[in-house]
């Protein structure tokens, strides 16, 4: 049994981005983070990245695609740890893809990583919640899944799934004390976005993605949406009539 500090918390997608900022920040704040991503090198630099925090990282390699893999690794963390308080599900991709060379496979790609992936996690997860009678379930959306975007038709068709969906397991799990949250980013500088060839307004670092999330996994709050002025009209844009919508994204490109 390794030593527990604090809250023990699953991140998936934790070797780089959101996911890795995330861990240091728990880490930080003296939590006991189980770090999951598919590399194993980068996985390795992040536990010796933590050794001066109060809190811990321990690797558990995953790529989360494979279901079988995912119950592995849930069965070995329970093996190692007394419980699984908190579980952020952030592994995930964006894949551009204009309408007009629209590919199912891509489709298909975002799915499995973006949604499936996630699913995968949630199925070994909520039983074990449902036990322990407690739990912190994180789902990493984006405001990408309020409206259409442009060149986003697989990856925002995977973010307002997962915004759905949080919604729904919200619904069902409180009465198991199952504390359900989406988090809707909007544009986190990390290794994905700076693939990026578009201008992207209102540009966050990782390491203030990671503080804001931390507190809202803290917090009574359902969605955990930033920064908070593209948040802000993103909803706005969200409660738009769709002919207003459609003339007012063409003529900015969001």
């Amino acid at each position: 049994m390794k030593t527990i500090k604090s809250n023990v918390v699953w991140i998936t997608g934790a070797s780089m981005g959101i996911g890795k900022a995330l861990a240091l920040e728990l880490a930080n704040r003296g939590h006991t983070v189980i770090a999951s991503a598919r590399s194993r090198d980068k996985l390795s630099v992040l536990v010796e990245e933590s050794r001066p925090l109060s809190g811990a990282i321990h690797a558990y390699p995953l790529d989360v695609t494979c279901q079988q893999a995912v119950n592995d690794v849930v069965i070995a963390i329970q093996n190692d740890f007394p419980t699984i308080d908190q579980a952020v599900l952030n592994a995930g991709t964006f894949l551009p893809m204009p309408g007009s060379r629209f590919r199912a496979d891509v489709i298909k790609q975002q799915f499995d990583l973006n949604v499936f992936g996630v699913s995968y996690c949630l199925e070994a997860l909520i039983p074990i919640m449902k036990q322990q009678k407690h739990g912190v379930l994180a789902i990493n959306a984006s405001l990408a899944g309020y409206r259409g975007l442009p060149k986003s038709a697989a990856y925002g068709a995977t973010k307002a799934a997962l915004i759905n969906m949080a919604e729904c397991l919200k619904l069902d799990l409180d009465p198991y004390g199952i504390d359900v949250k989406v988090i809707n980013p909007g544009f986190v500088k990390t290794p994905l976005t700076d693939k990026n060839d578009f201008t992207m307004p209102f540009l966050m670092e990782s390491e203030q993605a990671a503080r804001i999330i931390s507190n809202g996994l803290a917090s009574n709050k359902f969605e955990i949406r930033f920064p908070a002025v593209f948040a802000g009209i993103m909803g706005f844009l969200r409660r738009l009539p769709y002919r207003c919508y459609f003339a007012l994204v063409k003529r900015v490109r969001i």
